[in-house]
Parts: structure tokens; C-alpha cells; sequence
């Protein structure tokens, strides 16, 4: 079964979260856009919908949280190679971004990001190895650098 995934944000610059997100590389669908909302093609199948405030409101009773002052979710998204991760992250700082963590098990390696509002992304790689669950490969191939 084919499953969508719409990750819905609220922004506080609408202009200026669609000018950062699609300097990326991910397309901006005019069709689902317009002065409340960017509908953001981040894969075939992972779709990044940008809402002002006002639009956030329609959704939901509870006010929009302050992302540079608090977390409830950190968005994770992978990439095909170790180099991606470096490629993707570079291109977020330069349109503005905020570099944040960043992790290094040999097997897996991560940076993340804030956007200009505050939200939490995290760009992975995993080797194929290490996606199987196959720690005792994972050990062949990496040493001790295994979770925990």
C-alpha cells in the first residue's frame, strides 16, 4: 500500500518559507499554493505543506508554539548517500537556516537543521547493512560503533 506523508508547519513569513524550502530542490506545486498555504514536493511520496498562522488556526484550538523556544517534533528525513546529508544541510545554512546537532556512528551519520521559524529537521543516512538489523554485521563492518 502506498502511504502519503504531509507534514504541516506553521510559518510566520509564507514568502520567505517558500523561497527557503524550494532552494533546496524541493518543487513548490503551484496547484495546492497560494497566499495562505506552500505546498512543498520534498519526494514522490513526502509532501511539506507551509501554512501562515491565520491558515495554522483553521486546523486547530491550540496556539502555534514558538519552535525556536520549544520542541515537540523533530522532522527526519533520509538520503541516499553520507555525502547527501553534508550536500542538503549546506544548502539549508546557506538559504538561512540554523545548523543544529549533528551525529557520527560509522553506520549512520546525521546533521539537523532549523529553518527560519524554528522547525527541527534532521537529514540521515543509514548504510543498507544497519537497515536490515543485522547488529552482528553492522559489528563486522563498523567495530563498537553499534546503539546502544
Amino acid at each position: 500500500m502506498a502511504t502519503n506523508v504531509f507534514i504541516n508547519l506553521p510559518v510566520s513569513d509564507l514568502a520567505r518559507s517558500k523561497a527557503f524550502y524550494t532552494s533546496f530542490g524541493w518543487t513548490l506545486n503551484p496547484d495546492f499554493s497560494n497566499d495562505d498555504a506552500g505546498a512543498v514536493a520534498i519526494s514522490d511520496t513526502i509532501f511539506l505543506m507551509i501554512l501562515t498562522h491565520q491558515h495554522w488556526a483553521q486546523f486547530t484550538d491550540k496556539p502555534v508554539a514558538d519552535a525556536h523556544a520549544t520542541s515537540a517534533v523533530i522532522n527526519a528525513i533520509s538520503v541516499d548517500a553520507p555525502e547527501d546529508v553534508d550536500a542538503l544541510v549546506g544548502r539549508a545554512v546557506a538559504a538561512g537556516a540554523v545548523e543544529g546537532r549533528s551525529q557520527e556512528l560509522g553506520f549512520m551519520r546525521s546533521r539537523s537543521f532549523a529553518d527560519p521559524d524554528g522547525h527541527t529537521w534532521e537529514v540521515m543516512w543509514m548504510d543498507p547493512i544497519a537497515q536490515t538489523g543485522d547488529w552482528e554485521a553492522v559489528g563486522a563492518k563498523y567495530g563498537d560503533q553499534q546503539p546502544a
